[in-house]
């Protein structure tokens, strides 16, 4: 049966210490004056609380596994020792299962994990194809989001006439979303006949999808004078009332270059709020992948980059295969994968990324 060393009893430990300290401080009225500041060590003391009550759990567990070894060991009569022999049956898997957890919280940890993601998908090589192909993914993805209990909302849509999609960005609300869909970014390649060829020949095209934690408005000032704000007729689906009011928003962020679009909301409002949120998540991410090419850093480099132009995946739908180049990775059970079903890639994907890291840092 797992018991954790003295080394991670002191680290949980400090973890409790820290949450002492965090309460302290969120309970500071001049923390009133700095918005960003409380919203970080509110993140961090709503992560710290699960674990901090897992923590309690095993030492619960593990006072309970002590008495009833020390009855077996100091020979009490046959009835105690039966107790005992059901106790530690019992408390075993339990103490297993809470080990497992806690050394999850202590391997090296990316302080994203706790953010909601902004995920952005767009039809890429193979024309018609790749954009329906786009479209099977955004599915894909509601529907690993449905079975995780996260909410989901869609913030800009271009849609093809043969129901593909050109483009889609939704945003996905859940405790834990960035640490498990981190792994997506990257150019997913396809194989399949398409509904339109009468020859029966396999087509290759692909999509790109890319994952962004999202970023709060304390973590990024984008000043008014860095942004030009274009208003324009929305198009395509979105009610009777969509195409008689210029209340789709375009918003050009001139340091970079950036721009952004959102156009599902009939309000001109309601649109450039959900364009400023995808832009400053955005510049989000890019100042956190300079600050990983500054210092080297081998978190999630050392399972692809994320970047759109890299091959991250295939699906060949003849074999029912579905192949993460990154890790290598072939599973046969792309029906599944595409019903949502994406935990035995992502958690492959999470361990081979948490073992490299710690490879690094030996």
């Amino acid at each position: 049966m797992a018991r954790l060393t003295d080394a991670a009893l002191k680290r949980l430990e400090d973890a409790r210490s820290r949450g002492e300290e965090l309460a302290r401080e969120l309970s500071d009225p001049a923390l009133f004056d700095d918005a960003r500041r409380a919203a970080e060590l509110g993140r961090e003391q709503a992560e710290l609380a699960g674990v901090l009550d897992q923590y309690d759990r095993y030492r619960q567990l593990a006072s309970r596994l002590d008495e009833a070894e020390a009855l077996l060991r100091d020979g009490a009569d046959e009835d105690l020792q039966a107790l005992a022999q059901e106790e530690l049956e019992s408390i075993s898997p339990q103490l297993d299962t809470v080990v497992g957890e806690l050394q999850e919280f202590l391997r090296p940890r990316d302080p994203n994990d706790v953010r909601d993601v902004i995920l952005e998908i767009r039809g890429a090589e193979g024309g018609q194809e790749a954009n329906l192909w786009a479209a099977d993914l955004m599915r894909m993805y509601m529907k690993y989001a449905e079975l995780k209990g996260w909410k989901v909302e869609v913030l800009n849509t271009s849609e093809t006439d043969l129901g593909g999609i050109k483009e889609v960005i939704f945003e996905i609300h859940g405790r834990g979303a960035y640490s498990r869909l981190k792994w997506e970014g990257g150019g997913h390649r396809v194989q399949r006949v398409p509904e339109t060829e009468a020859q029966g020949r396999i087509h290759t095209s692909a999509a790109t999808v890319s994952v962004l934690p999202k970023a709060e408005e304390v973590d990024v000032q984008i000043r008014d004078e860095d942004m030009r704000v274009d208003v324009y007729r929305a198009g395509g689906h979105g009610g009777q009332g969509v195409n008689t009011t210029d209340s789709a928003v375009r918003l050009t962020h001139l340091p970079t270059g950036l721009v952004v679009t959102c156009q599902d909301e009939r309000s001109q409002l309601k649109n450039k709020a959900r364009a400023l949120e995808v832009l400053r998540s955005r510049l989000f991410e890019m100042e956190l992948r300079r600050q990983q090419e500054e210092v080297g850093s081998a978190r999630r480099m050392q399972v692809g980059s994320g970047e759109r132009g890299s091959k991250v995946r295939t699906y060949n739908f003849r074999e029912n295969r579905v192949t993460d180049h990154r890790i290598g990775l072939t599973l046969y059970n792309l029906d599944r994968v595409l019903a949502g079903q994406l935990d035995p890639l992502i958690d492959a994907l999470a361990e081979a990324d948490a073992l490299a890291v710690e490879e690094a840092a030996a």
